[in-house]
């Protein structure tokens, strides 16, 4: 490439990252991230390179945590700590999560002690626990403080932490004794003491180490803004709010959609292929498994299926639908632990009702699927044959489905963790005893 070549080629890039910025000027964080991570990764590197540190913190807080892992290998290191410094620190601890040790050792550092100790506070907490998702950054006032001086204080830590939806009421040791709602404050008496504010308050808290699947349930039945965290002296640790309960709901949604069909639960587009496999091959294997089982099944009944070849083609009908059912359970009762967390007799009512889901279904399909074979057919034993086994499966689909979550979670596994898999086992097996054996029975 010639000189003045080049010389029009900067050119053109630092026009189209001015473009960019202007593009970012007005945005909204989030607006922000889609339009960062749509870039190629040297124009990523380029704009946030011109972003004022506060908006690249806004920004980068936003994206995919794959976009924005790749990013900030990218950023020059000393860049890349300035911008973290910008971030809240449960932000900044999430980003340097998914970061390799070397390179968060580096990148902690270069920033300032205190805020580096408090990012590796927030990192030494399972970032599946109230501790590893809360912020840490809110606005504690002392019991003795009226009301005016507790506005007035928050006023001025306002900048510096996290939206105050209320005021943590503490003690002289921190522990927290009280929450104030901001509107509650703003129409206190001015002189009105804190500590008046708090009779007969039923304090509402998480401890650190709470399963953050938990902190969202508790969030949602109490319709808080945010919930305060403590330790197990009840000392104030810190809030997980909202939006954070946003991500925790998407990410266990997501989770549960893989975990069932034995995909990785952490799983994307991005995520190395080998790693992939590591994932989902051990699945694979126990499918195969299961598979050999209802292969057993039918080879037990050879002699039955070759005296009556229309069996072979009937059969996996029975299979199919009662798997189809079982999997409308399956989702049902995962959905129901999302919703609501583990309650054993709401679980086993669930199971109870969806049994009796399968009974009214069974009958009615039964009747629909005896209609059709022996039209089909004119054999109306056969007929009724397949109607008794895909009534009887369907019960089965239902049921199994609801239990195989209840018996993961008694074990102690994720009740998604690969359920379909053992639903399609219990459906594909019974199916094909039911309706062969019956065969059996009744048909030779």
């Amino acid at each position: 490439m010639s000189k003045n070549e080049t010389i029009a080629h900067n050119e053109q890039e630092i026009q189209r990252t001015e473009a960019h910025l202007a593009e970012l000027e007005y945005a909204h964080p989030a607006d922000g991230a889609d339009v960062i991570e749509d870039l190629p990764l040297a124009d990523q590197v380029e704009v946030v390179r011109g972003l004022d540190l506060e908006d690249a913190a806004e920004f980068l807080s936003e994206m995919e945590k794959h976009d924005r892992a790749r990013l900030m290998r990218s950023l020059a290191p000393d860049l890349a700590a300035d911008i973290l410094e910008q971030m809240s620190p449960d932000d900044a601890a999430d980003v340097l999560d998914d970061l390799d040790d070397a390179h968060k050792q580096q990148l902690l550092n270069r920033v300032e002690s205190e805020e580096a100790a408090e990012i590796e506070t927030l990192m030494t907490f399972d970032p599946d626990t109230a501790g590893g998702v809360m912020n840490t950054e809110i606005t504690v006032v002392d019991q003795n403080l009226t009301a005016d001086q507790a506005i007035t204080l928050i006023r001025r830590a306002a900048e510096e932490s996290e939206i105050p939806y209320y005021a943590y009421i503490v003690d002289s040791v921190e522990t927290l004794v009280g929450v104030v709602s901001l509107r509650n404050l703003m129409l206190a008496r001015p002189r009105k003491p804190l500590r008046e504010m708090l009779e007969n308050q039923q304090l509402v808290t998480t401890l650190y180490d709470t399963d953050k699947e938990d902190v969202a349930h508790l969030l949602r039945h109490y319709n808080f803004l945010a919930v305060p965290v403590v330790d197990y002296e009840g000392r104030l640790m810190g809030v997980v709010t909202h939006d954070d309960v946003m991500d925790i709901i998407h990410e266990e949604a997501s989770e549960d959609m893989l975990g069932m069909v034995g995909a990785g639960q952490d799983e994307t587009v991005d995520t190395p292929w080998l790693r992939s496999v590591a994932l989902r091959l051990p699945w694979l294997i126990v499918n195969i498994a299961n598979s050999i089982v209802a292969a057993l099944v039918v080879y037990r009944f050879e002699g039955t299926i070759a005296q009556i070849t229309i069996l072979a083609v009937l059969m996996p009908m029975v299979a199919n639908l009662a798997g189809n059912a079982g999997h409308q359970s399956l989702a049902m009762m995962i959905r129901q632990l999302a919703m609501e967390g583990w309650d054993p007799k709401r679980a086993w009512y669930a199971v109870w009702r969806e049994s009796k889901i399968g009974v009214v279904n069974g009958l009615v399909m039964g009747l629909l699927i005896f209609i059709g074979v022996f039209l089909l057919t004119h054999q109306p034993l056969l007929a009724g044959v397949m109607a008794v086994a895909l009534a009887l499966d369907l019960i089965v689909g239902n049921a199994s489905g609801a239990m195989f979550p209840i018996i993961l979670k008694m074990l102690g596994r994720d009740p998604a963790q690969a359920s379909s898999i053992f639903v399609t086992t219990v459906t594909d097996t019974m199916g094909f005893f039911l309706f062969l054996g019956l065969a059996n029975m009744f048909l030779l």
